[in-house]
């Protein structure tokens, strides 16, 4: 949302999206695995870490 607020809309999209990929992939912390059946419980660092993964791979299809 700051990001969308700064007028940098592209990047404020693809930090949605990837956060959208990440969770969709059941790859989560503790708050959200426990209500995830099948779901892989990250520390916050991971979680972080395949966010960013996300990030790179959508970012590379463009």
């Amino acid at each position: 949302m700051m990001f969308d607020f700064m007028g940098w809309k592209e990047v404020g999209k693809l930090i949605e999206s990837a956060i959208e990929r990440t969770i969709g992939q059941k790859r989560v912390t503790y708050d959200l695995e426990r209500m995830m059946e099948g779901a892989t419980k990250l520390g916050t660092a991971e979680f972080a870490s395949a966010i960013i993964e996300n990030m790179q791979a959508l970012a590379a299809k463009k």
